[in-house]
Order: structure tokens, then C-alpha cells, then sequence
């Protein structure tokens, strides 16, 4: 079985959602589809297709959440000892090398990327080509408009 990576916080957030699944989701979808089987013929029913709909999509997502967080691999980016390097977990401060742009973005595990928040998956092509540099080294990541360079600034284990 290999492992997903996730950092703490990643993991945190996926038990939440699991717990919330299980004691908000699950018993609400239970009571829709109690009270859609009260109104009688199942076959024209609306609500209850709907409630059996929703119970089949919450078991699935806790069923997958229950595998990732049994098979996670939690990585801690304050502990790694990395020597400055970029690894999973790490936030990366980098600028465009051709218009002087600065971004800062953490590696994280694919459940966790989120553009908004800085969070980029460790799949994506910025983190595959980010992956074992050090501050002043330059990755090129191939984008839909070409190749584009990046100078890495500063890497942060938070």
C-alpha cells in the first residue's frame, strides 16, 4: 500500500471532515431518507432517490477519507532537517525570473493544495521542479505558455 502524504495540518483537517461526516452527514441522510419512506410509494418519490443519492456520496467520502488517513504518511515540515533544501511541506518564497513577481507557496499532499491559500500539490509541475533545490537556484517549470523560471529566495520549514 503506498503512502499519502499529508502534513499535520492537512491531516487535521481531513479527521474533521470524517468526523463530520460521521456524526452530522451520516445521521441527517439516515432521517431524509426515514422520512421520505413515511410518504409512501418508493418508486415515485423524489426525496427519497435524493436522500439515497446523498447517503451513497457521504459513505463514499468516508470511506475514501478513512483509507487516506489509514495509509497517510504525516509529515511535519518544523521537523524536517532538510538543509535548505525544498521537500514535501516546505514554503517556498520564489520570483519570476523574467518580471520580478515574488510567490510563496507550501508542498502539500494533492488532498490538501489549495491556489488561494498558497497550497500547491506536491504533483503539480511547480513542485516537481522545486523539489531538492536550494535558496539561488533557479526551476524551470514547463506552463501552458512556456517555459518559466523561477529563482528560489528563501525556503521555509513552518
Amino acid at each position: 500500500m503506498s503512502k499519502v502524504p499529508l502534513t499535520v495540518v492537512g491531516a487535521e483537517l481531513l479527521r474533521q471532515e470524517l468526523h463530520r461526516l460521521k456524526t452530522v452527514e451520516r445521521p441527517s441522510v439516515i432521517n431524509a431518507i426515514s422520512e421520505a419512506r413515511a410518504q409512501g410509494d418508493l418508486s415515485e418519490n423524489a426525496e427519497y432517490e435524493a436522500a439515497k443519492e446523498r447517503q451513497s456520496f457521504v459513505e463514499g467520502r468516508i470511506v475514501e477519507l478513512e483509507f487516506k488517513l489509514g495509509s497517510a504518511q504525516i509529515i511535519d515540515p518544523k521537523s524536517l532537517s532538510a538543509d535548505g533544501r525544498v521537500v514535501f511541506g516546505t514554503t517556498v518564497v520564489m520570483e519570476d525570473v523574467s518580471n520580478g513577481d515574488v510567490v510563496t507557496y507550501q508542498i502539500v499532499g494533492e488532498d490538501e493544495a489549495d491556489i488561494k491559500h498558497r497550497k500547491i500539490s506536491i504533483s503539480s509541475p511547480i513542485a516537481r521542479a522545486l523539489i531538492g533545490k536550494v535558496v539561488g537556484d533557479v526551476a524551470e517549470v514547463q506552463a501552458p505558455g512556456g517555459v518559466r523560471e523561477y529563482e528560489v529566495v528563501e525556503v521555509q520549514y513552518l
